[in-house]
């Protein structure tokens, strides 16, 4: 990044990647388990994008759906147990077995041969399992990785046995494990022989057993024990939750009777429900192709180019330097879908400088994870959340990021007032323009960086191309402006953008003429089976502008390959990009090749292919142990019964049911990945949202909504202690503050869900419709239904801004922060007060229906009546303030 920060502030990429270890908990490989991991990862990208661009056809085979999830869910465990530690010997059982050597000195003597065997054993478990520095795989690593093997090996090779057999005889009618593996007859006999028969236990059985428990234990790794806990006990539910007693106050969980054989077929060899069900599917067919993409789009250097862009429009205004980040965490944050990621990336450069301008260090690293968690919120990518919500809801893309849009800007403009607010408090200014990079220049050396991003929404919006083929086009057109890029100095650009539009030419000509591209039509000159069949021009011109990506790698490559020392002055990838072709040019013996333009061509594509692997991990993980919660509450019939508890406990009314939901998803969202929480959440409270007459997309956008509060609100806040260890900051202060300035994400919700028409749909839970032109028109729905309660929004976000600061022309009392705060709530959302009413009027047995237009648009006047005359009060205060001190005598203390 060009913007000038001072050494003591900025972090190092070793402090970087220590603060996301601690919260991360992940390692950093060295040496050849670094090198087994990169290529697991490239190779997981490579198995991911050959589905995006062929689909499920390798070779002459083409694979089921299951045994794609499988291979899917295995690359993601093998990751797991190598990128991240079973212990560091720190937790809870740690300590308990560390307790045992000490005491068995006191017990036994330090030179008793007992205390030696103890001490022995404990070296031997420590050496097995425990990682203290994070930078070792150890042996029980290796022994997971080969286990993880097994059910993907056994998926792929007996598909049959999986669809035909098991289901009509059972699972336990499959062969056996000394039938599938005969080596290992003499270990089940001797196991039989002490009492433990698996000499009689069918092999898919044990298969799908050890399944489940690796991704258990990925699950602990990963995302901690409170996730894992919770599928377990969704598990053991599944077997005995026939136990509960039916004429208990929880009768209604109780479930019907089932056996192990099938509770874990269902949950491991099922695509209908369980691991390997719906959360996975989304993670193959989309959610992994756009994490690559956000990969390869900030290995590009895009993220540092958008930030320093960010810097150079708003560095220099009052509080510039928190308002850009807002903006670069806000648009990053979308990208990669990991608010701690995020903010530790995009935050060791923005918040040094919003500390250098005048920010506290806790309200900096408020600002940052606050803004980096919005970011999933944010279209048109949103994290992975747009591809969960359009795959659970049935809601096309389109519309998801149509309805996401307004409430996204809303939460981002109220961060921006918010850093304003305290700008203009503490007296911040921005930072000097000769620190800062010129608009101009910048846009112009990174303005071709903004084409992905237009293409993914031509292709998603206006070609209306599935979202796995539209993210690999995207993909297609990142490496190719990079390899572009690579090749164009100020001598190669007339022959190679000449040579592209060649090529392209005679490509469009080979449609027109053969009804193929030229490697077709080489082909069928040589006698080669091409099926031909001319083009008329506009078409054969549209087929090879979807080759467009292509040819200009191929020309790019060809000109690094001939001039491989030339100087690429456009060229300017992400640092992790050169320090990873340095390391590598070091390690194969010619550390010059970290100069060569196209290795670091190849580098780029690699370690974006690395980068994305990795961070898709943890979703995939995430995703396939929250599947198991959905698959047993449709596996067990237990979806309509919960659904009647849920109504039961909030009364019928929609306020309990909303505030509910909205509790429970903060707190199954904290310390686990947001996909993980959407997941859970939607299967246990969508039937009960929609039953209480809330339109399905509402419902799915308050409870992501909900869930992304989690990576700020306290005691957790995970997001936000990655923010206080970039800012050198008090932990529990930065999450404290985080939560405030994220505090619209509670109320925009329940404005979007009472008032439909800010997600910009029209019509009732039943029968509803994005808002089109015609709808824009009818100025009797737009005006009331849309335009009032999108203003009312806007303006309520002001006076919440206000409220949380306690600032606004000049400081704001605790009343007048009340006022602010009764002004917010009537703009935003006057059903709240009027939903309380009626309950207070049910008790007394007196029929009403307040929250209609012709009640709330009052209400809507009356809160901003309040934040207009309030506001007028705090600016005339400080214009009387501002006065008193341009006319009070300055002594020389006031000097």
């Amino acid at each position: 990044m060009s913007v000038d920060t001072p050494d003591t502030d900025a972090l190092s990429e070793e402090e970087q990647e220590e603060i996301l270890q601690e919260v991360e908990r992940r390692r950093t490989l060295t040496g050849s388990a670094a090198v087994i991991a990169a290529l697991v990862g490239i190779a997981f990208s490579a198995f991911q994008l050959w589905l995006a661009a062929r689909g499920n056809t390798f070779g002459s085979t083409q694979l089921q759906r299951l045994q794609i999830n499988t291979i899917h869910v295995t690359f993601a465990l093998v990751l797991a147990f190598l990128l991240f530690p079973a212990t560091r010997g720190d937790g809870a059982v740690a300590r308990r077995l560390g307790a045992i050597e000490p005491a068995a000195r006191r017990r036994f003597g330090a030179e008793s041969a007992a205390t030696r065997l103890v001490e022995r054993l404990g070296d031997g478990v420590r050496w097995a399992f425990v990682d203290p520095a994070l930078d070792r795989v150890t042996p029980v690593d290796v022994l997971l990785i080969f286990l993880a093997a097994l059910p993907s090996y056994y998926i792929l090779t007996q598909i049959e046995e999986i669809q035909n057999q098991v289901p009509v005889f059972g699972i336990h009618a499959a062969h056996t494990i000394q039938e599938a593996h005969p080596i290992l007859e003499p270990i089940v006999t001797a196991l039989a022989a002490v009492g433990i028969p698996l000499h009689g236990t069918s092999y898919p059985f044990l298969i799908g057993v050890l399944g489940i428990l690796l991704v258990l234990e990925a699950t602990r790794r990963t995302l901690g024990a409170l996730l894992m806990s919770l599928v377990a006990f969704f598990i053991v539910y599944a077997r005995w939750g026939y136990l509960v007693p039916r004429d208990s106050a929880v009768g209604m969980l109780a479930i019907q009777p089932d056996s192990w054989g099938n509770i874990i077929y269902n949950l491991w060899f099922t695509t209908e429900a369980g691991v390997m069900s719906t959360p996975v599917s989304v993670s193959v067919r989309y959610i992994y192709i756009f994490i690559l993409f956000g990969a390869f789009l900030e290995m590009s250097g895009a993220g540092r180019w958008f930030i320093d862009l960010a810097y150079s429009l708003t560095g220099t205004k009052k509080g510039g330097p928190a308002k850009a980040s807002v903006v670069s965490s806000g648009f990053m944050g979308m990208l990669s879908g990991s608010s701690i990621a995020n903010t530790v990336t995009t935050g060791a450069f923005t918040i040094p400088l919003m500390k250098r301008s005048g920010y506290t260090p806790e309200f900096s690293g408020a600002v940052e994870s606050s803004a980096s968690s919005g970011g999933q919120m944010l279209p048109p990518v949103m994290g992975a959340a747009a591809f969960l919500i359009v795959e659970y809801s049935g809601v096309p893309y389109r519309d998801v990021i149509v309805a996401a849009a307004l409430p996204a800007i809303a939460f981002f403009f109220g961060m921006w007032i918010m850093v304003h607010f305290e700008a203009v408090r503490g007296g911040i200014g921005g930072l000097p323009r000769s620190q800062l990079p010129d608009v101009r220049s910048r846009f112009r050396e990174g303005w071709f960086y903004l084409i992905p991003i237009v293409l993914l929404l031509y292709f998603l919006v206006v070609a209306r191309l599935s979202i796995g083929r539209s993210g690999w086009y995207t993909i297609v057109a990142i490496v190719a402006l990079a390899a572009v890029v690579a090749a164009y100095t100020e001598r190669t650009r007339v022959p190679l953008l000449g040579t592209i539009a060649a090529v392209y030419l005679a490509q469009t000509a080979a449609y027109a003429v053969a009804g193929t591209g030229l490697a077709g039509a080489m082909r069928a000159a040589i006698g080669a089976d091409v099926p031909t069949g001319a083009y008329s021009i506009g078409s054969a011109a549209t087929a090879a502008a979807g080759d467009l990506g292509a040819i200009a790698i191929l020309v790019s490559l060809a000109f690094l390959l001939v001039r491989p020392g030339s100087d690429a002055p456009l060229l300017d990838f992400e640092d992790d990009v050169d320090e990873s072709a340095e390391r590598t040019a070091a390690a194969i013996g010619v550390p010059r090749l970290a100069n060569n333009t196209a290795y670091r061509f190849g580098s780029f594509i690699l370690k974006s292919m690395d980068s994305g692997a990795r961070t898709a991990t943890t979703v995939a993980v995430a995703v396939a142990a929250a599947g198991v919660v959905p698959g047993v509450i449709s596996v067990s019939g237990l979806g309509p019964n919960l659904a009647s508890l849920i109504s039961a406990v909030s009364g019928g009314s929609m306020l309990v049911l909303l505030s509910l939901t909205g509790v429970a998803s903060i707190i199954f969202g904290m310390g686990m990945p947001t996909t993980a929480m959407y997941i859970i959440l939607i299967a246990m409270l969508q039937t009960p949202l929609i039953q209480a007459g809330i339109i399905v997309l509402a419902a799915h956008l308050f409870v992501l909504y909900f869930g992304l509060m989690a990576d700020v609100t306290p005691p957790v806040a995970v997001a936000a202690f990655a923010g206080a260890g970039v800012a050198k900051a008090e932990e529990l202060k930065t999450a404290t503050i985080a939560f405030l300035l994220s505090l619209n994400k509670i109320l925009v919700p329940f404005a979007f869900v009472f008032s439909p028409g800010i997600l910009l749909i029209r019509g009732d839970v039943d029968d509803w419709s994005i808002v089109g032109w015609a709808d824009v028109a009818d100025v009797g729905f737009f005006l009331p239904e849309v335009v009032v309660p999108v203003l009312g929004m806007f303006l309520g976000i002001y006076a919440l801004g206000v409220t949380i600061i306690g600032y606004q022309y000049a400081s704001v009392s605790p009343t007048e922060r009340g006022i602010y705060s009764i002004a917010s709530i009537l703009l935003m959302v006057p059903e709240i007060p009027l939903l309380i009413a009626e309950g207070v009027f049910a008790l007394f047995g007196i029929p009403s229906l307040l929250t209609i237009f012709v009640i709330t648009l009052p209400l809507r006047v009356v809160g901003l009546a309040l934040l207009v005359g309030i506001s007028y009060r705090n600016h005339t205060r400080a214009s009387l303030e501002e006065a008193d001190a341009d006319v009070a005598p300055q002594t020389p203390s006031d000097a």
